[in-house]
């Protein structure tokens, strides 16, 4: 079955929807307390990560053909987007800060907790542009404040910036397209839409 979230922005909550003969909503999601800002899947498609405004990351888990949350975790501050790299790793870019953090699963009690600390350019921020991990490249695209930057993953699972983009307002919105071509951006400074392609150094 085909499944499409959605956040209902009024009641701060994740709903799921399941298409048989039309979309049909399966279950509500109310954990969140305040706005909802972001949500990644896992390429499994079996977990669902999400972080708003009441400075919580939860972590779903389909058990049994029901979402289930299996873990909340404190930040210190909002954040505006999250990511899976991979089943076991995500990110997310706190609200106006110079970092990004990393989160990993420990073997043991099966949790995620904070790894590491990517450092990123800061400042003010807007939502709409969310994290987006190209896993044929190993590339990250994150927006923090004006900046959007391309953060590479290294194989023995440190980041590396490779090449971050000012474009001197944080109203910018964009993605990458799937196969980590081409970055298209729009932003309210340059009032244009610009299309970058990616080369191999």
């Amino acid at each position: 079955m085909d499944l499409f979230i959605e956040i209902k922005w009024t009641y701060e909550t994740i709903k799921f929807w399941q298409k048989q003969n039309e979309w049909l909503c399966s279950q509500t999601i109310t954990d969140h307390n305040h706005y909802v800002w972001g949500l990644s899947q896992n390429e499994q498609q079996n977990r669902v990560i999400s972080c708003g405004e009441d400075k919580l990351i939860l972590v779903m888990e389909q058990q049994n053909k029901q979402w289930i949350v299996i873990q909340k975790i404190t930040v210190e501050t909002e954040g505006f987007r999250l990511c899976f790299i991979d089943n076991n790793t995500f990110t997310f870019q706190p609200w106006q800060k110079e970092y990004m953090h990393v989160f990993e699963i420990n073997s043991t009690n099966k949790q995620y907790s904070k790894t590491k600390d990517i450092p990123v350019d800061g400042g003010g921020d807007t939502s709409f542009f969310p994290q987006q991990y190209i896993k044929y490249k190993c590339i990250l695209v994150n927006k923090n404040a004006s900046n959007v930057s391309l953060i590479r993953k290294k194989q023995n699972g440190e980041f590396i910036i490779e090449q971050s983009i000012d474009f001197g307002t944080y109203h910018i919105y964009g993605q990458m397209t799937d196969d980590g071509q081409y970055l298209i951006t729009w932003d309210d400074k340059s009032k244009e839409y610009q299309i970058r392609k990616y080369q191999e150094q």
